[in-house]
């Protein structure tokens, strides 16, 4: 049992380690308190995790890994637009988005679909004596990893400004979203097309991106 939890525990650790739920941790931390955070996190990587282990092997039997991946790659992109929302309606969007708790587990939850350390955790469960083990070794791996993050995040939060850290966090989820659709249609379709819808979705970013920097320049001065 307790080679089972450490060995669960150390796996998603090194793994997690500079990878971008770690990065995610800490961004958020720059924009909630590090408790609505870390809650965010856990109740994300447990909802994840919960399913792998209970599902295990048939996880890749009912849902193919290309589709979750897929998801959590369109789901990012869609994160990269929506932090680049600007203008009169700001106040109603913190007001959509007023519990950060189920902001960060969402983006936890959807984040790890298809991801190394939900395989991880199917893998190491159909082997597993305990799988609750492994559940409790993913997920306080996850939740070590991105108190790093956290406490990173809420040091520097504080120090830059507003219009940086929504950029910043903008860029991330863009890179992070079209990263992982490239690696899963690399092999699957032809060059050419996954060049010209990355240029396509890089340049509406973009202007997305610079309408929003202008707005906020706008309204900062006005």
């Amino acid at each position: 049992m307790i080679r089972e939890l450490l060995g669960a525990f150390l796996l998603v650790f090194v793994a997690e380690m500079g990878d971008k739920t770690q990065i995610l941790a800490m961004m958020f931390a720059t924009k909630y308190r590090a408790t609505a955070v870390l809650a965010g996190v856990f109740m994300g990587s447990l909802l994840n995790h919960g399913l792998a282990v209970l599902l295990g092997a048939q996880l890749g039997c009912l849902i193919p890994v290309s589709v979750l991946g897929t998801i959590a790659g369109a789901a990012f992109i869609y994160f990269a637009f929506s932090s680049l929302k600007y203008g009169n309606d700001e106040k109603e969007q913190l007001r959509k988005y007023k519990s950060p708790i189920f902001t960060v587990g969402s983006a936890f939850f959807i984040g790890e679909l298809g991801d190394k350390t939900q395989l991880a955790a199917i893998t190491l469960s159909m082997d597993a004596d305990y799988p609750w083990i492994i559940l409790i070794g993913t997920v306080g791996a996850m939740v070590a990893t991105s108190m790093i993050g956290i406490w990173i995040g809420s040091k520097i939060g504080k120090k830059i400004p507003d219009i940086f850290i929504k950029t910043f966090s903008a860029v991330l989820f863009f890179m992070f979203g079209v990263t992982k659709l490239i690696t899963l249609f690399w092999n699957k379709v032809d060059l050419i097309f996954i060049v010209m819808e990355t240029v396509v979705i890089g340049v509406a970013f973009i202007w997305t991106m610079t309408k929003f920097i202008q707005a906020s320049h706008k309204n900062k001065y006005s």
